[in-house]
């Protein structure tokens, strides 16, 4: 087809479209009404003489033409946006922009202060956002622009750029002056020792939660707790342990109240990286947020 006459505007429907598989979704996204993308959509359909998408229960489903176009539209659209983008240069002193983060609460405590001294100094009006989300969702939210990038240990977030951060295990986190320290400030605990323990787990970090799954110590929990910050307090006043990051487990003895144990925790080992789209992996902006990312953790 002779593609002079096509509207762009009709394939940032189709990109949405194809990305949400739902037309509503990508009308909301595009800030169109959901005629108005409708309308878009059978014009593409015309053109190109292809269905493109089929109903289905709860949304849309593409067409194998459409699979094959959704590609080479979205790589057309990125090379469009980072030529767009490279005309503005980033200047940090000035800019005041918002950069929006992916971080659990756990994350938020232990990565943001450094972060925001950093931007202090370097980037005094910039506006940093976090917005947590669902493991399942990152990769796309990172794909549209509504995150610039996730921090964190993300094995479920796929199809993205990643920069490791740091690698760290799991540990157990015990207040000092626990009975099972008695006469060893940190013993390395086998299953027996673990059994006997008591536990805080938390719901929102589900690698702890696989950890003491795997051990079968689900029984052993005595407290079930939605996020991560009120934990530390409850060890320290308590006989019960948590399952934590051991960078982070270190901080907290270092405080003087807590002993870090290691023990015989199944598939320990993980890696914190830094995720982001391929989309925007040219844009200034988005290039001098990792770069300054990256120097904070090389710091810690």
């Amino acid at each position: 087809m002779d593609i002079s006459g096509l509207d762009l505007n009709l394939l940032r429907v189709f990109d949405a479209v194809f990305r949400h598989g739902s037309v509503s979704r990508a009308a909301q996204e595009l800030s169109l009404s959901q005629p108005a993308a409708s309308q878009a959509l059978t014009r593409l359909r015309q053109l190109l003489g292809d269905p493109l998408f089929e109903r289905m229960h709860g949304g849309v489903r593409p067409t194998p033409r459409a699979e094959r176009l959704a590609q080479a539209v979205r790589t057309a659209m990125a090379t469009l946006e980072v030529a767009l983008a490279e005309a503005h240069a980033f200047e940090p002193l000035e800019a005041r922009k918002r950069f929006r983060l992916h971080l659990s609460d756990i994350g938020e405590a232990r990565f943001l202060p450094p972060l925001m001294q950093a931007l202090r100094q370097r980037a005094p009006h910039v506006l940093l956002e976090t917005l947590p989300m669902p493991m399942a969702e990152i990769a796309d939210a990172l794909d549209r622009g509504s995150l610039d990038m996730a921090i964190g240990f993300l094995p479920g977030v796929t199809g993205t750029q990643q920069q490791v951060l740091l690698s760290d295990h799991y540990a157990l986190l015990l207040r000092k002056g626990h009975p099972l320290l008695r006469g060893s400030h940190a013993p390395r605990m086998n299953l027996k020792s673990l059994k006997s323990l008591e536990y805080v787990a938390v719901r929102s970090h589900s690698e702890t939660l696989r950890i003491l799954q795997t051990l079968d110590l689900e029984s052993r929990v005595r407290l079930s707790a939605a996020h991560f910050m009120a934990v530390p307090s409850i060890v320290r006043q308590t006989d019960l342990a948590v399952v934590m990051p051991a960078e982070i487990a270190a901080r907290f003895q270092s405080e003087g109240d807590y002993v870090v144990v290691d023990a015989a925790l199944p598939e320990s080992h993980f890696d914190v990286s830094l995720h982001w789209s391929w989309r925007f992996a040219r844009e200034p902006a988005n290039q001098w947020m990792r770069q300054l990312v990256q120097e904070v953790f090389q710091q810690q």
